[in-house]
């Protein structure tokens, strides 16, 4: 029997996961094993479960114990299933998005460059992309688009974001990801990747050349919103691709450009 507890009261300490404690204490950087991420959504959770992810407790809104959520809740035995009126819980921000269903999960620990990369052909790597809708949007587009992983800087927003994980559909559950250290090039470059940066420089080779298609193994590498990727990491990588732009617009939203990158270079 599922453990349901009714919740009336919005300061209950039972919501302090889902309605007071900031992304950065559920990561819990001191202790990274205890740390924790909510996923909102029956569709997302049901891919956050069915990629290994142990769920900690359950907050629904009561009307849907019986209906959407009850699948779920069967399948999450024996961890707290918290319930309210939906007046309680309209005051958690962002609520009404996710069908009246959250769930707390316990973080797994992260797979090494190597790791991720085994048997990998085509890649993502993203440097310094800080706003959680555009890396939620990149993954969502990675999983799409058949890239096969993706690999973050250490400045890049989390993966596990609320945010990130809502405008990814759920997909950063099931496509490899991971963050890479300060030599990621070199890493790379020992894994028998080609890299390609996207960059708006000169001596740059159109996105369709042939050349990038053929790469047996290719890293596509996309910078942050503004700066882009770093000088260096343009002078150290193979290759730098534009998209060719049309009516003088100069270039596009980091997400919307890793689409248009994934489709032309996915391996096919």
């Amino acid at each position: 029997m599922p453990n349901i507890i009714e919740i009336t009261d919005f300061s209950a300490p039972e919501l302090d996961i889902y309605a007071r404690l900031t992304e950065v204490q559920l990561l819990n950087r001191e202790f990274p094993e205890k740390g924790m991420f909510i996923a909102e959504s029956p569709k997302v959770i049901e891919r956050a479960l069915a990629a290994g992810y142990e769920p900690v407790s359950i907050l629904v809104e009561d009307k849907h114990i019986g209906g959407e959520a009850k699948d779920i809740i069967a399948g999450c035995r024996d961890i707290p299933v918290f319930t309210a009126s939906f007046d309680v819980l309209k005051e958690l921000t962002g609520f009404p998005l996710t069908r009246g269903l959250l769930c707390a999960m316990r973080r797994k620990p992260l797979l090494s460059t190597q790791e991720i990369c085994a048997g990998a052909q085509r890649i993502a790597v993203l440097e310094e992309v800080m706003n959680p809708t555009n890396i939620g949007a990149i993954i969502r587009s990675a999983a799409a688009l058949n890239i096969d992983a993706v690999l973050l800087t250490k400045g890049c927003s989390n993966p596990l974001y609320r945010r990130a994980i809502r405008v990814s559909m759920g997909t950063v559950f099931q496509i490899p990801w991971t963050f890479v250290g300060e030599n990621w090039q070199e890493e790379l470059q020992k894994l028998g990747f080609k890299t390609a940066a996207m960059a708006l420089c000169d001596d740059t080779f159109c996105i369709d050349d042939e050349r990038l298609a053929k790469e047996e193994k290719l890293a596509i590498i996309l910078g942050t919103e503004g700066d882009g990727l770093a000088a260096k990491t343009i002078a150290e990588c193979d290759y730098t691709v534009k998209i060719s732009m049309a009516h003088g617009v100069d270039s596009l939203n980091v997400a919307a450009a890793s689409a248009v990158a994934f489709w032309e270079l996915r391996k096919r």
